[in-house]
């Protein structure tokens, strides 16, 4: 009954080739679409467009009103549609439009410096710049993984020990044997490792601006299956996720909030998502075109990495101030 369903709901494309629901999804990795697929108001409005001999020439969804409790949704700020249920139909119904490339398939880690702040024979630092991905992704495999895969071709270890976002800049270790990679994992499971970033907030925070000078989050966390990578506040199946903040200068003139974060969980997005919730610092970070609203870059960087060297179980501290 479900199969017929989904074979009754057909979508047009401007060439006139009409799909239904079930074969959209048929070759994808979902096969059959999920609950809700089709009915967001782009796929209708390209649909109306097609079957009355219109051509549509620029679409756009943007969020109205107060955020729900789970999502972070600013409002009047534009989101693109979301990868899980649109994506496949929207790839159907776009074929024969002349649109903008994906920017998802551009490279943005292209010509970019990845400088090496220490190294010796078991470990290195290096300094990520923003917008360059930890580990290759679905379609671009220039990482931090790949760079030193071709830095350190003798090295024996997995390289790669922890992860920024991509859009974070910042320090993170490399391990290049399998015995250092093991102590070093083994100190971040452990949450010895002392990791700070600073961040620079889009707005004055009302905890913030009542003199408050520092504070915790604990908000837990799960992926959005809808729409990944984007993540939600789910108190009934969320994993728990704790930042501390701490207050480093507030600019009234420019309204920007400059904190610094210490995570003591390392869930996904967490420090982007502390700050933009309502129930956060509800101020998102400046850039931060998931939670916020886009800028050059997001103004999110690891400045500080405390840990014990692998081998001879020295402390080691490394700093690297932020570029804003």
């Amino acid at each position: 009954m479900q199969q017929k369903l989904f074979e009754q709901y057909r979508f047009l494309n401007i060439q006139g080739v009409e799909k239904s629901l079930y074969a959209i999804f048929k070759g994808t990795v979902e096969l059959t679409p999920p609950a809700g697929s089709g009915e967001c108001a782009a796929p209708k409005l390209l649909h109306y467009a097609f079957k009355h001999n219109l051509k549509p020439l620029a679409i756009a969804e943007f969020w109205w009103g107060a955020p729900p409790k789970s999502e972070i949704r600013q409002h009047k700020q534009f989101y693109p549609a979301c990868r899980r249920k649109c994506h496949p139909i929207l790839g159907h119904m776009l074929e024969g439009l002349s649109v903008d490339d994906n920017p998802l398939l551009a490279n943005p880690a292209q010509g970019k410096i990845l400088a090496i702040v220490y190294q010796d024979d078991v470990m290195a630092i290096v300094n990520k710049p923003a917008e360059f991905l930890s580990v290759p992704g679905k379609d671009i495999t220039e990482s931090v993984y790949s760079r030193m895969q071709q830095t350190f071709p003798n090295a024996t270890g997995p390289l790669i020990v922890h992860r920024l976002d991509m859009s974070t800049s910042g320090l993170m270790v490399i391990a290049l044997t399998k015995e250092a990679h093991k102590q070093l994992q083994k100190q971040f499971i452990q949450r010895t490792v002392t990791k700070r970033y600073v961040a620079l907030l889009a707005g004055i925070p009302a905890v913030i601006a009542s003199k408050q000078p520092n504070g915790e989050i604990s908000l837990p966390l799960r992926g959005d299956l809808d729409d990944r990578p984007r993540q939600l506040v789910c108190h009934e199946f969320g994993k728990a996720a704790q930042t501390y903040w701490q207050v480093s200068q507030i600019n009234e003139s420019t309204n920007q909030t400059r904190v610094y974060l210490s995570p003591k969980t390392g869930r996904t997005h967490q420090l982007r998502v502390h700050c933009a919730h309502l129930e956060g610092l509800n101020t998102p970070i400046l850039g931060d075109d998931l939670y916020g609203t886009r800028a050059n870059r997001l103004h999110l960087h690891a400045d500080l990495l405390i840990l014990q060297h692998p081998v001879t179980g020295e402390s080691m501290r490394f700093q690297v101030d932020a570029e804003f």
